[in-house]
């Protein structure tokens, strides 16, 4: 499992109900628990934001459709990095979260140049 992996799934059990975590393969209809603390409303509002940008119509195209909603996904985990970096404490975790940034940022580019070099 790689980071940026590891911290979407850490911060998405830590935010669902024990109900709604065994059935997060059905992403629809999924609802967190009520924000409570600043940052509890940060996750919340990165979730929404990125779940509304992953719900793309399918193309028919597998590479167009992958890259239309990685680039939410990776924003999502850009979103959910910087909240961790402006109200965490732990230095492992803030290490790991400015590697997710660095990182999703990087591919984001090299999947929005795809889209430009490709025609979409």
């Amino acid at each position: 499992m790689n980071k940026s992996t590891f911290l979407a799934a850490l911060v998405m059990s830590a935010l669902l109900s024990p109900a709604q975590s065994a059935g997060a393969e059905d992403m629809k209809g999924m609802t967190m628990k009520p924000a409570t603390s600043p940052a509890d409303k940060a996750f919340a509002a990165s979730m929404k934001t990125m779940m509304n940008g992953m719900n793309v119509k399918p193309t028919g195209k597998p590479d167009k459709d992958f890259v239309l909603m990685m680039i939410p996904h990776h924003l999502g985990a850009v979103d959910m990095a910087k909240v961790e970096l402006q109200y965490g404490t732990d230095p492992e975790l803030r290490q790991l979260a400015t590697d997710i940034v660095a990182a999703q940022e990087k591919e984001m580019a090299q999947m929005k140049a795809w889209l430009e070099k490709n025609g979409h």
